[in-house]
């Protein structure tokens, strides 16, 4: 599984980096970045909480 993001209704407001930051960051532009993609036993909690906290829904988790 992976985690994707729909940017067209991405605030980058930086919730989902505060919970997991080793999968998303903003960049110096407050852009939100993807930093790994794949949804793995270690990090799918941190990503499940980062989707359920998305205030415009803009992250979900797909079948590869």
């Amino acid at each position: 599984m992976k985690v994707k993001v729909d940017f067209d209704r991405c605030q980058s407001n930086g919730l989902c980096e505060a919970i997991a930051p080793a999968t998303f960051e903003l960049d110096d532009d407050d852009y939100l970045q993807i930093l790994d993609d794949e949804v793995t036993e270690q990090n799918r909690e941190a990503i499940e909480r980062a989707v359920a906290s998305c205030p415009t829904s803009a992250i979900s988790i797909v079948e590869d």
